[in-house]
């Protein structure tokens, strides 16, 4: 039994219009399906990803717009990472990142491999790095990006998470989930970040844990990160899993059927909000796979609310970004 990575990772907008513009225009995600969240209907819950969102591609978001902006802290998501291929994809991004007027930091490195990243704030404030996923990350080209496909985003790479006591998390994670230690980083806070890969490791499996107790807890909300999914290949192990964490964790979940997938949720000892999910069955079930995400999808469950819940969402207005030569 064994987690292989990343599944997905679901992050908060106030803006689901400017959100489509950005993700899809700018970065070339392919938004493989519009539905709502299954928990507030009144919400979208906006999914982006290669050309079928394959699992490890999906960045997610849900549209608050009462939310406030994010409190960064102790139990929240600090970064999403995103996998690209070679320094010469990093520096293609640079010049497309100035042309959008995106505001970023130049390419860095860190760590014992020094990996070459990006890092960049969207719209809305949210923390984004571009890494140099070294030819690992898979993806399937979505063949309507603007983005050519070798400078593509390949997949989710990993995730910067807040704490103050990195041997609870440690603990978790290495006791309970199969993750190892592969990498201890400073930041240039000077603060440490003890860097877990689970799996077959390194890009698509990364969590990279920045210990910070000078912070106050903080709130994840316009401009955050909800939580991170991790990956097991199908039901069975997924019902495995449930039962293991449900020995040693607080509060977690019963098994929830997502349609596109099943999942279970608990919170790590610092307070951030982890889940478990299965690969399958995907997004093409409810759509034409041609045809993803261009229509309101909702699971069977809601479908009989249709009209119902279409009248309570704001429509996605189309918004345009022009890049400056």
């Amino acid at each position: 039994m064994q987690l292989t990575g990343l599944h997905h990772i679901s992050a908060i907008t106030g803006n689901a219009s400017l959100n489509v513009a950005f993700y899809t225009q700018v970065l070339g995600l392919h938004l493989v399906k519009k539905t709502v969240n299954q928990d507030d209907v009144a919400a979208y819950h906006l999914y982006y990803g290669d050309d079928i969102g394959h699992a490890g591609t999906a960045l997610t978001f849900f549209d608050w717009a009462q939310a406030g902006p994010n409190r960064p802290g102790v139990g929240t998501i600090s970064a999403i990472m995103l996998g690209v291929t070679g320094r010469s994809a990093l520096e293609w991004w640079v010049t497309r990142l100035d042309s959008f007027q995106v505001q970023h930091e130049g390419i860095k490195v860190r760590g014992k491999n020094e990996s070459a990243y990006l890092a960049f704030t969207d719209p809305e404030g949210q923390h984004v790095e571009l890494v140099d996923d070294l030819g690992k990350l898979g993806g399937q080209p979505w063949k309507g990006s603007p983005v050519p496909a070798e400078m593509r985003v390949r997949g989710l790479y990993g995730v910067r998470i807040l704490v103050r006591d990195v041997a609870l998390t440690e603990r978790l994670l290495t006791g309970t989930m199969g993750f190892r230690r592969a990498d201890t980083i400073i930041s240039e806070q000077q603060s440490t970040i003890a860097v877990f890969e689970v799996g077959a490791g390194g890009p698509g499996t990364e969590v990279h844990v920045d210990i910070r107790p000078d912070l106050n807890f903080g709130s994840p909300a316009i401009g955050g990160v909800h939580h991170v999914s991790f990956r097991t290949p199908d039901e069975k192990e997924h019902a495995q899993w449930r039962e293991k964490l449900a020995r040693v964790v607080r509060g977690v979940t019963p098994i929830i059927e997502r349609f596109y997938f099943k999942a279970i949720y608990f919170r790590e000892p610092n307070g951030v909000l982890f889940e478990i999910s299965t690969d399958g069955p995907g997004f093409g079930g409810d759509e034409d796979i041609e045809h993803l995400g261009e229509l309101l999808a909702l699971p069977p469950f809601l479908e009989p609310h249709r009209a119902e819940i279409e009248a309570g969402l704001k429509p996605i207005r189309p918004v345009h970004f022009d890049a400056k030569n």
